[in-house]
């Protein structure tokens, strides 16, 4: 693999990583209906497990409601069912075609374990590009380059580290405070 190439894989797995914290922090409520905190949802449904997002259409009518319409309407106890034993400490009600889910306030005490969770999500991406560094640089190694071009690349890898950590961290401040704002 050329230097081109080992830049390239590495900033385009960094960008993954920052892809995948936002879509975990989207799934961190902060006490505004978000359709996205119902992702992980998973229904049993014919007997397979099924995302809620392809049974059911999932909209916001109001800033602190969800509603999930389901396009099968027998899939609608099994969707409650999900909903109840997915620990979003959601709790769905069933009008016989429609699901609405009335998003609680949250507790400061909530807020503050919210904000923990989402510090560990980030020291996860963290990790990551830790580990997306040291892929690279083995990559580095293994090209066989001439030294000062190595030494270059072995810079510019941590360059790239550094200014993802940077976005990490803003990220991580940008959802904290949405948690922590009442």
């Amino acid at each position: 693999m050329d230097s081109e190439m080992i830049i390239l894989d590495v900033t385009d797995k960094m960008d993954k990583a920052i892809e995948n914290l936002e879509k975990r922090f989207a799934t961190v409520r902060a006490g505004r209906a978000n359709p996205s905190s119902l992702d992980g949802v998973m229904v049993e449904y014919y007997g397979s497990m099924t995302p809620l997002k392809q049974l059911a259409t999932i909209s916001v009518p109001e800033a602190r409601q969800l509603l999930i319409k389901p396009f099968d309407k027998s899939s609608l106890g099994a969707i409650e069912k999900a909903i109840l034993t997915s620990n979003l400490g959601y709790n769905p009600g069933n009008d016989g075609e429609t699901i609405r889910i009335v998003i609680p306030e949250l507790t400061e005490e909530r807020r503050k374990e919210l904000a923990k969770q989402v510090k560990a999500i980030s020291e996860d991406c963290k990790v990551s590009i830790r580990n997306i560094r040291h892929e690279g640089l083995e990559e580095v190694k293994k090209a066989d380059l001439p030294e000062d071009i190595e030494k270059g690349m072995e810079k510019e890898i941590q360059d790239l580290v550094n200014d993802y950590n940077k976005k990490t961290e803003e990220l991580l401040k940008r959802k904290e405070q949405d948690l922590l704002t009442v």
